[in-house]
């Protein structure tokens, strides 16, 4: 096998290739820790105890540990397990892994409510978050996937890579995370300060700033000293709502990591990591949730995003509590008073029948349910969609996306509320085209869009997440003509549609596209850099100018680092792949690809890729033997079954 440097040194446009460290172990003498803030702290100290945050990862014990674990046993489609005590432990024996049943100790209890998982350790340094987990409101054992049958070879089971810890979860549950998998090995040697959420995760390391406090001796007035001075890394000052919203985001958001470690706070957020667009699967085409998206992207959709509203004005930042019960969290602005914070508020008697015609206290009354509509994950975790949206059932009507009239009235069809809404709102200029309508075509594959998608993109007033959205759509489109349009956004003020420009680069003339990648490998954001880095694959070698290639060298080192810091991921061996079919490089494709399968064996492209390339270099005994392999993984595939049947006979 073919290791992930090697594979990655192949596709360095530059030819130069250059190592990577996986990680250090963290310096823990960086940290104070959250028990000696609390020291001076107090006040807030006492809300993040009973936050979700404090409790997001915690060692087992009697008072941590919330499930029922008096040997007790759950089944789950024929595979049982036990849950048991012995001696100061906590253990899981199993039939849901690979041989006979097998018990594992819990080595760690992730979250509080509304249920609680448990990490247990597959092999030294591996942690694994089980399927079968435990119902605070209920009481009682059930299975996130209920309607699957996910067997121990499927990348999806509990024991599989997308369930791993280390790579997966630790990083949004733990402060100053460092993930340490050396790919050789296949061992993680992960490092953290402090398991839990703690003050550091969000404030950064605080040593120096317990250096600060007690050489100054400062009363409590000084502890919000300017940054330079206390010893901190960031400063959540009421002028820059970004920097707040950019460090909840680093884990509140749908998103692929950078590096190897926890980001330090301040860092800004499209340095760090890729944000998801509002892709098919993830979101619905006009932007409402679908899959588990973690918030950010929703939020930027918003008004109140656009407006200036910060995490912090809703949510009681210790304790993550809602500053107010009700309607009053959203009337602390939508009233009649308004808020001098944000000027632009219609002043206006929101809580009132009148504007949401439903009888007060009465589910239907609640702003959350109109403009927060509420999705359920891991089975009974409810998430609300922070996009804030108006609801708009007559683009239900036309795409067939939820909306909020029909989530209570489900009797009632989208045409039915979209003329309910057209009666009490007969005024409202809140009807106009919406661009979910473009998007669900686009996602349909319909052609001819193009002009439309790059209006969309154009459109200032739409959110960036939106317009950048409407770019990567463009991609599907291989039309030079208006790929050579796209390199006018790499000027663009935010980085997600920048990073979406060059994307869309792939379908232009080899010269503009050149010309727009040299200037994007010199972006003031890394998200854009390696997006580049990652166009210069495509690129003859002779059309960067000379000047370029430091810059490129750069680039695609940061994209190389990025890689490697994800050698666990299935997904990386998919762009190595990717990276090594663009050089033309087949022995580094199959490598990456075989890497792939071996992750995750129900990842049917890399199959695919894999049967081809070895039938393209005419080794047919091992396109067959990887096409029964794959078979065997996927046994009701109909593009393996196609492939099988097209399958050349010797």
């Amino acid at each position: 096998m073919i290791a992930l440097m090697r594979v990655a040194v192949v596709f360095l446009v530059t030819g130069l290739g250059m190592p990577y460290s996986f990680g250090q172990n963290v310096d823990t003498t960086e940290y104070a820790g959250s028990k000696t803030c609390s020291g001076c702290h107090e006040t807030e100290a006492l809300a993040w105890q009973r936050s979700h945050h404090a409790q997001a990862w915690a060692n087992p014990s009697d008072q941590t540990v919330d499930g029922d674990f008096d040997n007790t046993e759950f089944t789950h489609r024929g595979r049982k397990s036990r849950f048991f005590r012995k001696e100061n432990g906590f253990f899981i024996e199993t039939e849901d892994y690979n041989g006979p049943p097998k018990t594992f100790e819990v080595k760690g209890v992730g979250g509080l409510a509304p249920l609680q998982q448990y990490l247990i350790e597959t092999e030294p340094g591996r942690i694994q978050s089980f399927d079968v987990v435990w119902d605070q409101e209920k009481k009682e054992w059930y299975h996130l996937y209920p309607e699957q049958q996910l067997l121990p070879e499927d990348g999806f089971h509990w024991s599989g890579p997308y369930k791993n810890w280390n790579a997966r979860c630790a990083e949004c549950h733990s402060t100053g995370f460092t993930k340490n998998y050396s790919f050789p090995d296949k061992r993680y040697q992960s490092d953290w300060a402090e398991i839990g959420v703690g003050c550091e995760a969000c404030h950064g390391p605080g040593a120096a700033h317990v250096t600060w406090a007690e050489q100054s001796k400062p009363n409590k007035e000084n502890l919000t000293s300017e940054l330079k001075e206390n010893g901190l890394l960031i400063e959540f000052t009421d002028k820059k709502a970004e920097i707040e919203i950019q460090q909840c985001a680093g884990c509140h958001s749908r998103r692929e990591p950078f590096q190897n470690t926890s980001p330090v706070p301040g860092t800004p957020f499209h340095d760090t990591y890729r944000l998801a667009l509002l892709r098919d699967g993830l979101y619905h085409a006009d932007g409402q949730i679908l899959d588990e998206v973690y918030v950010f992207g929703s939020f930027l959709q918003s008004k109140m995003y656009q407006n200036g509203v910060r995490c912090s004005d809703c949510h009681e930042p210790h304790s993550g509590e809602l500053r107010a019960v009700g309607n009053s969290i959203c009337s602390q602005c939508h009233s009649p008073a308004g808020n001098k914070a944000f000027p632009t508020l219609t002043l206006k008697d929101y809580d009132d029948p009148a504007h949401h015609f439903h009888r007060t206290g009465s589910e239907g009354a609640r702003c959350v349910s109109c403009h927060m509509i509420e999705r359920t994950y891991m089975g009974i975790d409810g998430r609300r969609d922070h996009s804030f949206r108006i609801p708009r059932p007559d683009i239900s009507a036309k795409i067939g996306t939820p909306n909020a009239c029909t989530d209570c009235h489900q009797d009632r069809t989208a045409d039915w509320a979209a003329n309910e809404i057209e009666l009490r709102f007969p005024a409202s200029t809140r009807r106009e085209d919406h661009f979910g309508l473009l998007f669900a075509s686009a996602r349909r594959g319909s052609t001819g869009l193009g002009e439309d998608l790059l209006s969309v993109a154009r459109q200032e007033t739409y959110p960036a997440i939106v317009r950048a959205t409407a770019l990567d759509l463009l991609t599907r489109e291989a039309n030079p003509e208006l790929a050579n349009q796209v390199g006018e956004f790499l000027n663009d003020p935010d980085p997600l549609v920048r990073r979406a420009a060059v994307s869309g680069l792939q379908h232009a003339s080899s010269e503009i596209r050149a010309k727009n990648i040299v200037s994007a490998l010199d972006d003031p954001t890394k998200t854009v850099r390696i997006a580049a880095a990652r166009q210069l694959l495509g690129l003859p070698r002779g059309q960067l100018p000379p000047g370029a290639s430091a810059s490129a060298r750069e680039a695609t080192r940061e994209w190389q680092q990025s890689l490697a810091a994800k050698s666990d991921f299935p997904e990386t061996h998919m762009a190595l792949g990717g990276a090594a079919l663009a050089m033309r490089n087949p022995a580094a494709a199959i490598s990456a690809f075989e890497e792939v399968v071996s992750l995750d064996p129900q990842l049917i492209q890399a199959w695919e890729f894999l049967v081809r390339l070895h039938l393209a270099q005419q080794n047919f005994a091992a396109a067959e033997f990887t096409l029964q392999k794959a078979l065997a993984s996927n046994p009701e595939d109909q593009n393996l079954l196609e492939l099988k049947n097209r399958f050349p006979r010797q």
